[in-house]
């Protein structure tokens, strides 16, 4: 192995995720930052995954990669900072650059990789979508993260605050329109006990 004095900037970048905050037009009662956001996600998306897999019994699909594809899904916001939805989603055209823009942001960070490690990373910043394996992880992890909005919204109502309430009906929405039986699933066994006090959940 040959050795050299390089240093890689990749992991110091993804250490940087943590000042992002998230909901940048609403009035939080707590900030939410991009590496908690992220870490949420994983663990949503491993969870629809494994209903996916153990309960529903569909055709398995890998939950470690399914996980480590959530970690990793909003990184190229480190460099981009977070764009509000409904502005990242205004119109096609704008949909569009935000996607090009988000695609060269994941190839900056990349690049602060060695040649070695980037095909690994490469597949999980920007997968493969011609797979149809891969088009399924990454439809889980989208809705892993629509579930993640969907919670955030809904501890900001239980704290009494009324600036989510019309996020949260409009992403319970989307997520019903979905037609996805895991978040179904996951929205009728898993979300109830979230804001339950800590003897509740303890129970």
């Amino acid at each position: 192995m040959e050795t050299n004095d390089r240093q890689y900037n990749f992991y110091a970048m993804l250490d940087r995720m943590q000042y992002i905050q998230r909901w940048g037009l609403m009035r939080n009662t707590r900030q939410e930052n991009l590496k908690e956001h992220s870490f949420d996600v994983a663990v949503i998306a491993h969870a629809l995954v494994l209903i996916h897999n153990e309960i529903l019994k569909k055709e398995p699909i890998d939950p470690l990669l399914t996980m480590a594809e959530a970690l990793y899904h909003d990184v190229s916001e480190i460099i981009t900072g977070d764009l509000p939805t409904p502005i990242k989603y205004k119109n096609r055209e704008l949909k569009t650059a935000y996607k090009a823009v988000e695609a060269q942001a994941s190839e900056s960070l990349l690049s602060l990789l060695p040649d070695e490690m980037r095909n690994e990373y490469q597949a999980l910043l920007l997968p493969n979508l011609e797979d149809e394996k891969r088009k399924e992880i990454h439809q889980l992890v989208k809705v892993a993260d629509r579930l993640s909005a969907y919670l955030k919204c809904l501890m900001e109502e239980k704290a009494n605050n009324d600036e989510f309430r019309s996020a949260k009906e409009s992403i319970e929405t989307s997520i019903h329109d979905l037609n996805c039986e895991e978040a179904e699933f996951y929205m009728a066994h898993f979300v109830p006990p979230y804001g339950m006090t800590l003897d509740e959940i303890s129970k």
